[in-house]
């Protein structure tokens, strides 16, 4: 009887013991949880770790709340000309708020990037293939086409979903009809010959323009040397003909001094001159005159003089 209750209080301790570790459930990094009973989303939200849920009762859903990119496959579309073209792949990078992660779910379930990234895109992609011609879709408007589609998804998901963040948009090139490619190819072989083309004018009119500035920088620097040679010149001439003119005056001033002492000096003289004519000194003069003038002869002959010339002989 003992033995019997021991297996049984074992027994019921091994269930208990699988029911425990049945309840517990992890959420991953990056994620949160949301519990459903009965069909019914329940209010909480366990974050990331160990978390308990009552196994067989309550259902568990992890919600990635990273940064995190679908792959939308296969889109085909027909163009404004009836050409049905198709987008082999579509990268959509796109992340959800863990705010937001409750409503999100309660209105779109945990499969919410199914209409809001998948069925969405077919449908965007599908409207503006009807409004686009072929050329457009492949090459006008392709470059342009992943922020085209980025906008187009965020502007609905703000009013609808908002805990929703569309990052970015990668659209591969779409397959053609081969016939089509095959113009196309044609064609972008010839605009690339003629952009070849336009790029060597560009290159031989850049050169020659090069060459051109080149001889107009060494035009004018020659032009310029040639100018301070000669400003150096005049410089040297002006130099010379300010010496020479400095040299003229001080020859013409020392002309005019000199002349100017000599014309004192002979005004002095003059001067002198006629403070020396008194009658005296005019007397004598005279008797030096006569004096000069006299003559001694010697002999025993003596030549006859004129009385009124001479004033005596001596014997």
């Amino acid at each position: 009887m003992e033995f019997g209750l021991v297996n049984a209080a074992v027994a019921a301790l091994l269930a208990l013991g699988t029911g425990l570790a049945s309840s517990v459930h992890r959420v991953p990094e990056g994620h949160v949880a949301v519990y459903y009973r009965g069909g019914k989303l329940l209010k909480s939200v366990s974050q990331p770790g160990f978390q308990f849920a009552l196994p067989g009762i309550t259902r568990v859903e992890n919600v990635q709340t990273t940064v995190q990119t679908d792959n939308v496959m296969s889109i085909p579309c027909g163009t404004a000309g009836g050409t049905v073209i198709e987008f082999e792949r579509i990268e959509v990078v796109n992340q959800l708020a863990a705010e937001a992660v409750h409503d999100t779910v309660k209105a779109y379930t945990t499969s919410y990037d199914k209409t809001w990234i998948y069925d969405k895109i077919h449908h965007e992609i599908n409207q503006i293939c009807s409004r686009s011609t072929l050329e457009e879709m492949y090459i006008t408007k392709f470059d342009t086409l992943d922020e085209t589609l980025r906008d187009a998804l965020q502007r609905d998901i703000d009013v609808y979903a908002p805990g929703i963040r569309i990052l970015a948009i990668r659209v591969t090139k779409p397959k053609i009809p081969v016939e089509i490619q095959l113009n196309y190819e044609a064609i972008e072989s010839e605009r690339t010959k003629l952009q070849v083309a336009v790029e060597t004018q560009r290159l031989v009119e850049k050169q020659a323009e090069t060459e051109r500035k080149k001889a107009i920088i060494e035009a004018q620097k020659l032009a310029a040397v040639e100018a301070i040679e000669l400003e150096r010149h005049l410089k040297q001439k002006e130099s010379e003909a300010a010496i020479a003119d400095i040299q003229n005056r001080m020859h013409t001033d020392k002309a005019k001094a000199d002349a100017e002492a000599e014309l004192y000096r002979v005004s002095k003289e003059a001067e002198a001159n006629k403070l020396l004519l008194t009658p005296e000194y005019l007397q004598l003069e005279a008797a030096r005159a006569i004096a000069n003038n006299t003559k001694i002869y010697w002999g025993e002959k003596l030549p006859q003089v004129v009385a009124g010339a001479q004033s005596g002989i001596v014997g």
